[in-house]
């Protein structure tokens, strides 16, 4: 057990009232399982497989505060919150740090269907999560999500019941705001049951250049021919550092698209687990990683087939330069009895110097023989023979390659299905290899 990992036992030991005090019953009840194996395990290691390009102990090792009394943060994100990108015309929920902005949108349903976004004080939050919470992500998988779970005192709950598609895209907007260096730990869980539908973003802001520490759990769970894009874009700073699990159960005939796509940041570990136990459940998951300076972005995906005719594509692509550096780790298991899968997976990469780092570990375990799977990895540069065809017709050197590096990542912009945000991606994407991004890094809140 490392010095990392006892600041926290310490914090939790001494202030186990106040953690439960602000928070509902539900986190409560499983907050001491959580604990008791975070004591057990610790931290993971590097010699842990798929923790082996992140050193936990190093991100954890800093003293940051915790907001575990709960005091407000002064901020208006309503106000605070504007961008020169247009609006996506969605319906906007605010997470300031790791609670729920309270507002008219967040205490009453989305809709008239009883489409809920909330936070899990809400009253009519507690049933569901007596049913889902910790279910997928439960503590003993990792001591990420045993930490996690041991601190988190509020969460988003997104919830769309049986039937109802929801034809406004949700965007959720995380905000990191503090006068000091601060720890976060979110919730989320995404409950979609049998027919529902709905488009989901998550945008990570920061309001303040101090150094932020946020772990981040989220349970999805997509019912009986269900349908949920589910969309996440990192723009926060260099002294951020952003840990991310999400665990999704898909059922029968359900459909899972999920993109993640990172412009800026400091250290990003993002964990993608996917069960797929019903039978005809189709997910699509891409990423686009676009990292220079001292960079780090670590992806690790895990795709479960339990059960047959089941299919999964996954596309990671990553533009990665300076002396940042990168990881992809993809990982399809097909269990026994899973026949007719059909699984793909790609990892494409760019290093455009020397000095960068590009880390691709893609791997298929298969159990059943009737199946159709695939994997490749590649690490490679800019065209030479591309760069000099545009040189030869006028091009500068900076804008071919600006050129080459979009049309590279285009590809897993194009996956995005809702048109708003495809266009969105494409306009930053465009200013961030112009470098025109870092005026507002971190997205100083226009202060």
């Amino acid at each position: 057990m490392g010095n990392s990992e006892k600041q926290y036992i310490e914090i939790f030991e001494q202030n186990r009232a106040v953690i439960d005090q602000h928070s509902v019953a539900p986190m409560n009840v499983v907050r001491e399982e959580a604990f008791s194996l975070f004591k057990a395990k610790g931290l993971p290691g590097k010699k842990e497989e798929r923790y082996r390009y992140t050193d936990m102990q190093k991100l954890f090792a800093p003293d940051y505060g915790l907001n575990l009394r709960r005091l407000d943060i002064p901020v208006n994100p309503y106000e605070a919150f504007r961008c020169d990108v247009p609006n996506l015309s969605t319906h906007l929920c605010f997470v300031v740090n790791d609670q729920v902005y309270k507002s008219k949108e967040t205490t009453q349903p989305l809709t008239d269907d009883n489409v809920f976004v909330a936070s899990f004080h809400h009253p009519e939050a507690e049933k569901i999560l007596v049913q889902h919470y910790g279910r997928l992500a439960a503590a003993d998988d990792d001591g990420i999500a045993a930490l996690n779970t041991m601190l988190a005192q509020d969460g988003l709950l997104v919830y769309v019941p049986r039937g109802v598609n929801v034809g406004r895209t949700l965007q959720v907007i995380n905000i990191l705001r503090s006068d000091v260096p601060l720890m976060i730990n979110r919730r989320v869980l995404v409950v979609l049951e049998e027919n529902s539908s709905l488009k989901l973003l998550f945008c990570d802001h920061s309001a303040d250049d101090l150094d932020f520490l946020a772990t981040e759990v989220m349970e999805v769970v997509v019912g009986d021919n269900a349908r949920l894009e589910l969309y996440s874009l990192e723009e926060t700073h260099q002294r951020c550092t952003r840990v991310s699990n999400t665990k999704v159960e898909m059922h029968r005939d359900s459909r899972f698209t999920h993109n993640v796509i990172t412009l800026h940041n400091g250290i990003t570990r993002n964990l993608l687990d996917i069960d797929m136990v019903g039978e005809g459940a189709t997910c699509l998951s891409g990423g686009c990683v676009i990292a220079d300076k001292e960079q780090v972005v670590d992806n690790n995906s895990l795709i479960t087939h339990h059960v047959p005719h089941c299919t999964s594509s996954q596309l990671y692509k990553y533009v990665v330069n300076d002396k940042s550096t990168c990881a992809f780790a993809g990982r399809v298991l097909v269990s026994k009895g899973a026949q007719q899968t059909i699984s793909q997976m790609r990892n494409q990469n760019l290093c455009t110097s020397k000095e960068a780092r590009m880390y691709t570990q893609p791997m298929l375990e298969i159990y059943a023989d009737d199946v159709k799977c695939s994997h490749g990895s590649t690490v490679g540069q800019l065209n030479d023979a591309a760069m000099f065809y545009m040189r030869q017709r006028g091009i500068s050197e900076s804008e071919a390659k600006m050129l080459l590096q979009q049309a590279f990542v285009g590809e897993v912009i194009d996956m995005v299905k809702l048109e708003p945000l495809r266009d969105r991606l494409r306009y930053l994407v465009d200013k961030r290899f112009r470098g025109e991004l870092f005026k507002c890094e971190g997205c100083k809140l226009c202060r």
